[in-house]
């Protein structure tokens, strides 16, 4: 018997956290009776659980690494018919959805599976996965400004964990600057928010890194799978993380 969210999540139906509202939204059935408690046990080898009356099924793990272009929705679907990343996963017959998020308007390294466990493992704040962008910015930010990002930077909803940040490249002609900023946080629109919190805002913003997976010469719009040896490296990079932490508090 386990937790019906993390039944949900490992058949790939979505991450745990969407698992939970669907649950709490009434749209899951165990042996033809709705459930809506968080925490509801089941067997998921006896007992017929559906999704908005679909029967789920055991589907094979899917890891795919994108490179999304610029003004494609991370979601599974928009209401607004806007294009969406999982339009570009010709060929992968998995219900795949995005592990965290990327804006309308930065591009990038995105990764995306049906491992409910592996989505929560990687996104989870506790496990300080660091990401790393490149931030085309207006103007050329002086060394107190990035020491700021630094050492971490109010925000409306709080400091940031301190940042990593070099400058890539200084185009004095046009005023703008490239600055490499790795962050281990996952809020909404949050390398934009720093920017513009030291009054240098965000022109073109693009994902490179993720943990140890790198974006390199993958195509825009294209995708690939990951290893086994990249699956277990993001793997270990979360509960390394997580054990940091811990390690972390205690000292403090």
């Amino acid at each position: 018997m386990e937790r019906l969210q993390k039944i949900l999540a490992q058949a790939g139906v979505a991450s745990r956290r969407k698992c939970e509202e669907l649950i709490l939204a009434g749209k899951v059935e165990v042996n033809g009776e709705v459930v809506t408690t968080l925490g509801t046990k089941a067997d998921p080898n006896t007992d017929i659980i559906k999704v908005s009356g679909r029967p789920i099924s055991g589907e094979n793990k899917v890891y795919i690494m994108f490179n999304k272009p610029k003004g494609v929705i991370t979601s599974a679907s928009d209401p607004k018919g806007r294009k969406i990343v999982t339009d570009y996963m010709k060929g992968i017959k998995e219900r795949v959805y995005p592990i965290g998020r990327l804006d309308y308007d930065t591009e990038g390294l995105l990764l995306l599976t049906n491992d409910g466990e592996f989505a929560n493992l990687l996104t989870h704040p506790k496990h300080h996965v660091p990401k790393t962008y490149l931030a085309t910015v207006k103007g050329i930010p002086h060394g107190t400004a990035l020491d700021k990002l630094k050492a971490g930077i109010n925000l409306e909803d709080g400091m940031t964990a301190p940042a990593e940040v070099e400058y890539k490249d200084i185009d004095e002609d046009s005023k703008e600057s490239v600055i490499s900023i790795t962050i281990h946080e996952g809020r909404n629109r949050q390398v934009r928010r720093m920017f513009e919190a030291i009054s240098h805002p965000v022109i073109r913003l693009k994902r490179i890194s993720f943990g140890d997976i790198l974006l390199q010469n993958l195509k825009r719009g294209s995708y690939r799978h990951l290893t086994k040896d990249e699956i277990n490296g993001l793997k270990q990079l979360a509960m390394a993380g997580l054990a940091k932490g811990n390690n972390t508090r205690r000292d403090t």
